[in-house]
């Protein structure tokens, strides 16, 4: 067994490969660039060498430095994570030169299946179901429009060497195809350092199924069962949860017997995954095909661990150091569910838009162990650390094990309403409405499913109507504790003025988004113990909650009803975030509300004239200049964050007056980009 390894990647997944290190008694060196240079998983190791400056391709991707590094530290192997340089056969080819064990598969297993075209070949020569699709050399635009031509609309664009859903467009048309193909080219070459594109048929009202594979150095190899990846954004995948709630045991057998024939023929060992496109009309369990195999440990490898009780980083590291696996098929058990979502630096309510900035709070759900209920984090990121714009935006992973689907998806509900984050925007309120969306607790996805279900974008999750009488009744106990707390206050002329308990609350959804404003009568009285609140006259609610003025996450007993609610202040109201939605919520003496209504609203400036950064990043394109005439949706600018390009588009037939900016600037979010007449 290894005495110390090298981790070459960074964030949550380097915390992760050092987690179980440590557990085994391995030594750890991490590597970081600038950006990272207080980073967790620094601090974490037991050595921790400097690559370079932010950008990946300075630092993280330079091969011959982390080899480098191995030699000046010692270290015997190197666990590349995912991402970066985890699928380049070429970095694993030089690790075996210099003596350095590569903890993951062979090289030419890398260069067979990491290749998306070349591994679409062999599993087609294996016998393998395959996407229909061109797989040749596409020598420019002109010849990409014809081949998406032959095949048939919708086609998707994919990056030869693409992953994590980087370097894809669909296309539903000929424009489609002009307009994504170079962008695809591009994404390609700037993540991944290869521009190939293949072009393949979409497969409308698709499921994305993948099997884990696990093999050793002595020909053993398993799979782990399958994990549902059907709900994604942009080809990102934001949920996974293994099982998977439409395959059935005899399905499963077929697939994974077929993924691990396709791994024994190119000699594969270690972790890998086998992606599989499934049509989910089909009931037979014969219509899934070969997409690709990832050559690494995958980001959502933890509800795998949870249902089988695997650490799937430890097998990795011993399969590396040239141990058996020890145990068969047939011992690999499916204990529950388990589903992960990830929590990514991204404001849904404005587009799902990357967030970067400091981490002001940062405080993740207290981890649960139970025989009914596990949660764990797996994250990167500390309180007062930086989102930078270089990496992934994803902030950590939240995983929930339930014996039964839905009792999973329970405590992720609750998990998500128990995780504080601020300073910088995350999708908690998208990811917890998912969770409560009836088509997704029936298993009935696919991955157009947010498209589908939010086609005109977020604005919060629905709130029954039990719910925002309980959220009123929250707000008479929050105004009533400050008041208190006022009231309290020594050297206060005529002495303390307690509230009187009575009061108007007001509660908008989604902080005011075009879904209405709700207003209560509330009434307040305190006993020992507790609060007994009466809401619009109707019988008293028994409201038990610790809360203190400044707090910020309130635990509520609401006559047996349990809630969760993150409070802030927000202007001379609050807001109140709980089950997958904001809330500004105005408590007010019953004058003040009589009186409010006569007070003149303030008018937002008109901005329409203006095209804004929607998010902070680098400008790469500015297609226009002052004087030329555009057309509503004609491509105006295009910003680089996140490793992600994103077209901005006039928003209606004009001339344009003046760009303040020029290509190459780097901007910030609401900054002006082109003003128009």
């Amino acid at each position: 067994m290894f005495s110390k390894i090298l981790i070459a990647n960074r964030g949550e997944i380097a915390c992760r490969v050092m987690r179980t290190a440590k557990r085994m008694g391995i030594a750890t060196v991490a590597v970081y660039s600038d950006a990272d240079a207080r980073a967790p998983h620094v601090l974490m190791a037991d050595e921790a060498v400097r690559l370079g400056p932010a950008p990946a391709a300075e630092s993280y991707l330079k091969a011959e430095l982390i080899i480098a590094v191995c030699k000046a530290t010692g270290a015997e192997a190197v666990h590349p994570g995912y991402g970066f340089l985890s699928e380049r056969a070429s970095f694993a080819t030089a690790l075996a030169e210099a003596g350095i064990a590569f903890i993951g598969p062979p090289p030419h297993a890398i260069a067979a299946m990491g290749d998306k075209i070349e591994s679409k070949k062999l599993a087609k020569a294996a016998g393998v179901n395959v996407v229909p699709g061109f797989l040749g050399e596409i020598a420019d635009t002109d010849h990409a429009v014809r081949i998406a031509g032959e095949i048939g609309y919708p086609v998707m664009m994919k990056a030869s060497a693409g992953g994590g859903g980087k370097g894809m467009r669909l296309a539903w048309s000929e424009t489609d195809v002009r307009e994504g193909f170079e962008a695809t080219k591009r994404e390609g070459l700037a993540s991944f350092g290869d521009d190939r594109v293949f072009i393949e048929k979409f497969i409308e009202q698709p499921r994305h199924i993948e099997i884990q594979l696990l093999g050793d150095q002595h020909g053993t190899i398993l799979y782990l069962h399958e994990r549902e990846c059907s709900i994604q954004r942009r080809h990102q995948k934001v949920v996974e949860e293994a099982p998977s709630p439409f395959v059935s045991p005899e399905m499963r057998k077929r697939m994974g017997e077929q993924a691990v024939a396709l791994a024994r023929a190119v000699g594969y060992f270690s972790a890998g995954t086998v992606e599989l496109i499934v049509s989910g009309s089909d009931t037979t369990g014969e219509g899934f095909y070969f997409l690709e195999m990832n050559t690494r440990l995958q980001v959502e490898h933890p509800v795998t661990e949870e249902i089988t009780g695997l650490d799937l980083v430890e097998q990795m590291i011993r399969v590396a150091a040239g141990e058996p696996l020890g145990f068969t098929q047939d011992e690999v058990k499916l204990d529950g569910w388990a589903v992960e979502t990830r929590v990514y630096a991204e404001d849904p309510y404005r587009g799902f838009l990357p967030s970067t900035g400091r981490l002001v709070r940062y405080r993740p759900p207290s981890a649960a162990l139970t025989d009914e209920r596990r949660t764990r984090v797996d994250d990167g990121v500390v309180e007062g650390g930086e989102v930078s714009i270089f990496y992934d935006p994803m902030i950590a992973k939240l995983v929930t094990w339930g014996p039964t689907r839905i009792e999973a998806i329970d405590a992720q509900v609750e998990a998500l309403d128990a995780f504080e984050i601020d300073g910088i925007g995350d999708n908690i309120d998208f990811l917890s409405a998912l969770m409560q969306h009836p088509r997704f607790r029936s298993g009935e996805i696919t991955t157009g499913f947010i498209a589908e279900e939010y086609p005109d974008g977020f604005v919060g999750a629905p709130a029954s109507e039990e719910l925002l009488e309980d959220l009123a009744a929250i707000a008479g106990l929050v105004a009533a504790s400050h008041e208190t707390r006022a009231a309290l206050i020594d050297g206060q002329l005529g002495g303390p003025v307690y509230p009187e308990g009575d009061y108007v609350v007001r509660v908008a959804s989604a902080a005011g988004a075009g879904l209405g404003v709700d207003e209560f009568a509330v009434a307040v009285e305190p006993y020992d113990g507790g609060l007994l609140v009466s809401v619009d006259g109707e019988e008293e609610i028994d409201v038990i909650a610790d809360y203190v003025p400044g707090q910020r996450l309130l635990v509520a007993d609401l006559d047996g009803r349990r809630r969760i609610v993150r409070i802030a202040r927000e202007g001379r109201g609050w807001r109140f975030q709980t089950l997958g939605a904001r809330h500004h919520v105005e408590v007010m003496a019953p004058y003040v509300a009589d009186l409010k209504q006569h007070m003149i609203a303030k008018v937002a400036p008109d901005m329409s004239r203006f095209l804004l950064a929607p998010m902070p990043g680098l400008l790469t394109k500015l297609e226009v200049k002052a004087g030329d005439k555009v057309e509503a949706g004609q491509p105006v600018a295009v910003i680089e964050a996140m490793k992600m390009e994103n077209i901005l588009r006039a928003p209606k037939t004009t001339t344009v007056k003046a760009t303040p900016v020029a290509a190459g600037q780097s901007l910030a979010v609401d900054e002006i980009i082109v003003e128009f007449d």
